[in-house]
């Protein structure tokens, strides 16, 4: 009997249970909220940026151009970790050799291209421009030669330093060999082009300074962006090598620094974006900071 009647209050809750579902309709599921325009866009590709470049950019060429363009590798690696970014300095004849040959993606020259280099096809796009200094080892008493007189002494017709006001010794004349953009631009602008009487001729910028600091009676030319503080370097004419007074024009003793590439022959994509970087303003700072004046400035 309890059993019988358990069953039943069972059956009348099932029942109770039923009836109070149907009273009370079942809430609707408000409606999906609509996302915000912004954020409701399709997924599509990123665009191409710089932080999506990958691939190496190969440079090879003038020693003079280190510091500047080792600045400008650095930093663009920076902003592109996918980036190689590799720098041969091997001097701007070879650099320019290379990149006619297809040996690198940019040659690199401290000297503007010769007639016959552009008109085999190579295209040269001036970078910055740098003054040649005129070094000599700093316990040296001179200070200031003006240009035909570094003529003279590269030429052999001034001999010993007491000649131009300094102590009673031999002039030890040392320079770039052969090929070498720092040796042409100097050669060019004092007129001495095929008319120096070297005692050494070296192949790095570095090595001309080392030779210079190591030799009180030696005289060199360096890149005004390389001189250190182991050589001094003189004025010209009166006018101390700056910064300043190569952007001016009144230190003489200057020269261009060029990308050199070929015409007809399209840069990868990543070798582009270094090649834009570099030469539309968007590294001035950085081309400044290196010792040079930027051409696109």
């Amino acid at each position: 009997m309890k059993k019988v009647i358990s069953i039943a209050l069972i059956a009348m809750l099932v029942v109770a249970m039923a009836g109070c579902s149907q009273s009370q309709p079942a809430p609707t599921a408000a409606p999906a909220e609509t996302p915000a325009q912004t954020t409701a866009a399709p997924q599509t590709e990123a665009p191409a940026t710089a932080a999506a470049l990958t691939g190496t950019v190969a440079t090879d060429g003038s020693t003079s151009m280190e510091k500047v363009i080792g600045a400008l590798g650095e930093a663009f690696m920076e902003a592109n970790s996918g980036v190689n970014f590799t720098y041969n300095p091997t001097g701007s004849g070879s650099g320019i050799t290379a990149v006619s040959e297809g040996r690198c993606d940019i040659g690199l020259s401290s000297r503007a291209l010769k007639d016959s280099e552009v008109e085999s096809g190579l295209v040269g796009t001036v970078l910055a421009y740098d003054g040649i200094a005129v070094i000599v080892n700093p316990a040296n008493t001179v200070e200031d030669l003006d240009t035909e007189t570094i003529a003279r002494i590269y030429t052999g017709e001034i001999t010993n330093w007491s000649e131009v006001g300094g102590a009673d010794a031999e002039i030890v004349l040392v320079g770039r060999e052969a090929g070498s953009g720092t040796r042409s631009g100097f050669e060019e602008l004092t007129e001495t082009v095929d008319k120096c009487k070297y005692r050494q001729e070296l192949t790095s910028t570095g090595d001309v300074i080392t030779a210079v600091a190591q030799n009180p009676d030696a005289i060199g030319y360096a890149s005004l962006a390389s001189v250190k503080d182991s050589v001094k370097a003189l004025k010209v004419a009166g006018v101390t090598p700056t910064e300043e007074t190569v952007k001016d024009g009144t230190y003489l003793i200057q020269r261009p620094f060029v990308l050199v590439t070929k015409e007809g022959v399209a840069l990868s994509p990543v070798a582009q974006a270094f090649f834009d970087y570099a030469t539309k303003g968007q590294a001035n700072d950085i081309i400044t900071a290196s010792g040079v004046v930027p051409a696109n400035g």
